[in-house]
């Protein structure tokens, strides 16, 4: 498996230009998300069929060529399982790749589950069992190591041959326009910009709570969200979800009550006074005003039965 590595501009412009000669291309990428909440860009991978990229972002300085790429809607991009990559794609360029198409949703439509994994794909259409032990290292450490690139180079070298079988079938069985129309929803649910009054309902467990305990979750929740945001910290490193549950369950406004739930004493002694004057406020919240019960799929009558 051969790939070359770009660290330089006028490199890189050359790459995209050819890449964007092809009908289709192969992308992916490697990030590091642990305590921030913007994920971080450590390497791009690129594969038009012919050439295999590894493009370093840390070392460029101008990506203009590969935002061009990126849009050109001449050439098709594939990626798989992408839902992180168009976050990263988002916030690091102001874009996602179109058009796109997504191989677990091509899979998904051919009986596989709807999170199926890459390895698993690739080792039961292609018969290559994929080394995954890189994926979870630090991939804005530089140099990297060559299992590093290896790892990378592989995730779009394999991609090629899975999509041109996945398409196939796909094809075979009629879905290729359902798969389009998917792979399109699922860029615009993943990158619309969040609104910070209805975050408290991608938090789990929000369900269980009734519409006076929402009505304390929402502020919490965006209160959250925003610190979330100034500081680029990973929500969960603001306050834990469940603890955030937990107040608004309970409605606590006490430090020492807040101790006693189990809540974490370091996130108390930080934001504990500005949690006590949210819950505070929205304790008076009018009846009329609080946010309805969150139904679940699974709640409404006959659900199962459809599902069966």
């Amino acid at each position: 498996m051969n790939y070359q590595i770009i660290t330089k501009n006028k490199d890189l412009e050359e790459v995209c230009a050819l890449a964007r000669e092809a009908d289709v291309v192969m992308l992916d990428t490697e990030f590091v998300r642990i305590r921030t909440y913007y994920p971080q860009l450590g390497l791009i991978q690129l594969f038009d069929g012919k050439q295999l990229s590894l493009i370093d972002p840390t070392e460029l300085t101008d990506m203009t060529s590969f935002v061009e790429l990126l849009k050109d809607t001449s050439v098709l991009k594939v990626l798989h399982a992408c839902g992180e990559d168009l976050e990263v794609f988002q916030n690091a360029f102001g874009c996602t790749p179109f058009p796109m198409v997504d191989t677990q949703l091509m899979a998904a439509f051919l009986g596989h589950g709807l999170s199926t994994g890459f390895a698993t794909l690739v080792e039961e259409y292609l018969g290559v069992e994929l080394d995954k032990s890189e994926s979870r290292t630090d991939w804005m450490a530089r140099p990297l190591t060559q299992k590093q690139l290896d790892y990378a180079a592989a995730d779009v070298h394999y991609l090629m041959p899975l999509y041109e079988k996945l398409l196939d079938k796909v094809n075979e069985a009629g879905w290729w326009e359902a798969v389009q129309q998917e792979s399109d929803l699922l860029v615009s649910k993943r990158i619309r910009n969040l609104n910070e009054e209805t975050v408290y309902l991608d938090i789990k467990g929000a369900w269980q709570l009734r519409p006076a305990e929402l009505a304390i979750l929402k502020p919490l929740a965006t209160w959250r969200y925003r610190e979330a945001i100034k500081r680029d910290l990973a929500l969960n490193f603001i306050f834990k979800e469940g603890d955030l549950l937990t107040v608004a369950r309970l409605g606590l406004t006490g430090f020492k009550k807040m101790e006693a739930e189990g809540i974490d004493i370091r996130a108390i002694n930080r934001h504990g006074a500005r949690i006590a004057a949210i819950v505070k406020s929205a304790k008076q919240t009018p009846a009329d005003d609080y946010p309805a019960k969150i139904e679940r799929l699974m709640d409404y009558p006959g659900y199962k039965q459809i599902f069966k």
